[in-house]
C-alpha cells in the first residue's frame, strides 16, 4: 500500500517536497516512480528510483525535481523545485518490481496528492 503526501498550493517558483510512504513490503525489493496527472490529461511518468538507487527523470522535470529514498522509513520522496503552473496535477506514486514494469504494470498506486502552482 502506498500513500502520498505533501502537496499543497504554492507560487510560481516555489518549492514542494512530496512523500509518498510504503507498507507491507520492503522498498528494497521495488523500484518506486511518480507520475502525475493535469486536467484533461493522460498519465506522465515524471521520476523513478529503483532497489540499487538508480535514478532516471522526464525530460520535463529534469534538474528541477530530485526523487530520493528513506528504505529504513519506507518512504520515496519527490523534491519539487522552480514550479510552474503547467506543473499543476494531481501526483501519484507506484511501485513495480522493475522499471520496466513500473509504467504498464505497477503493482500499486497511491491515491494521489494535488499540487497546484499559481501564476
Amino acid at each position: 500500500q502506498l500513500k502520498e503526501s505533501g502537496g499543497g498550493l504554492v507560487q510560481t517558483g516555489g518549492s514542494l517536497r512530496l512523500s509518498c510512504r510504503g507498507s507491507g513490503f520492503s522498498f528494497n525489493d521495488y523500484t518506486i516512480g511518480w507520475f502525475r496527472q493535469a486536467p484533461g490529461m493522460g498519465y506522465e511518468g515524471l521520476s523513478r528510483i529503483s532497489s540499487d538507487g538508480t535514478t532516471h527523470y522526464a525530460d520535463s522535470v529534469k534538474g528541477r525535481f530530485t526523487i530520493s529514498s528513506d528504505n529504513a522509513r519506507g518512504t520515496v520522496y519527490l523534491e519539487m523545485n522552480s514550479l510552474k503552473p503547467e506543473d499543476t496535477a494531481v501526483y501519484y506514486c507506484a511501485q513495480a518490481p522493475t522499471a520496466v514494469q513500473l509504467p504498464t504494470s505497477p503493482t500499486s498506486w497511491g491515491q494521489g496528492t494535488q499540487v497546484t502552482v499559481s501564476s
